[in-house]
């Protein structure tokens, strides 16, 4: 599967933005997908998963109940809506995809063998 991640831009603290992760590829409805971000000078870290089939959901707590993924398994398309968005919040952020990760592993990125190319995130103060 190939992923592609756009949606990023410049936004001012307290805005919102929503990122797409657009995939080529058959069975994309089977993949979990991740979106993870990177910040300048530090390592790449968690952001939030949806499964596959159950559409299960995880956030890290620096994001949960400001940002929102979803979805659309017909427009093989993930969506991270980004609400009440914060300095730090600003990274670039990818998208990863994976059929075969086990449950307690999708927080990290060696669990992923598809990765989309990244869009920058900067919210000012």
């Amino acid at each position: 599967v190939q992923l592609q991640a756009s949606g990023g831009g410049l936004v001012q603290a307290g805005g919102s933005l929503r990122l797409s992760c657009a995939a080529s590829g058959r069975a994309f409805n089977t993949y979990t997908v991740t979106w993870f971000r990177q910040a300048p000078g530090k390592e790449r870290e968690f952001v939030a998963y949806i499964r596959g089939g159950s559409r299960n959901t995880n956030y890290a707590a620096s994001v949960k109940g400001r940002f929102i993924i979803s979805r659309d398994n017909v427009e093989n398309t993930v969506y991270l809506q980004m609400n009440s968005l914060k300095p730090e919040d600003t990274a670039v952020y990818y998208c990863a995809a994976s059929r075969t990760a086990i449950l307690s592993s999708l927080p990290s990125t060696t669990a992923y063998n598809y990765w989309g190319q990244g869009t920058l995130v900067t919210v000012s103060s």
